[in-house]
């Protein structure tokens, strides 16, 4: 009974548990794997935004696996992120679709936009 109220209130204790083992696994990465692959990590969750726990769950287990598989492989890292890592961050974040934070914000911009245009129209 206790668990499911605080999963209402914080989220999936099971996610949770998925995303502390993902963060494990980067953190036995290999250098310099363990050092980019942090990075990326850390500029998704500025950029990602992702609030849907599955969407990030899955992402982050998909990342995870790319960056052990590169460490098996010894593929260089540049070949992973290429010459612009901030456009791979982003592209790999793009490709799982989910609710994210700044989409309440864009519809709190979009509503204000609103309600101010039909202010504006009504005192005319």
């Amino acid at each position: 009974m206790a668990a499911k109220w605080v999963e209402a209130i914080t989220g999936s204790l099971e996610q949770k548990k998925q995303y502390r083992l993902y963060r494990a696994r980067l953190e036995a990465l290999p250098e310099p794997y363990n050092a980019v692959a942090k990075a990326v990590q850390r500029y998704f969750m500025y950029n990602g935004g992702v609030e849907d726990g599955d969407t990030l769950v899955t992402m982050m287990g998909d990342f995870v696996d790319l960056w052990e598989r590169a460490a098996t492989d010894g593929t260089p890292v540049r070949d992973i992120v290429g010459e612009d890592p901030v456009e791979f961050a982003e592209a790999f974040a793009e490709a799982y679709t989910g609710k994210r934070w700044i989409d309440k914000e864009r519809a709190r911009l979009n509503a204000a936009v609103e309600a101010a245009e039909t202010k504006q129209e009504a005192e005319e």
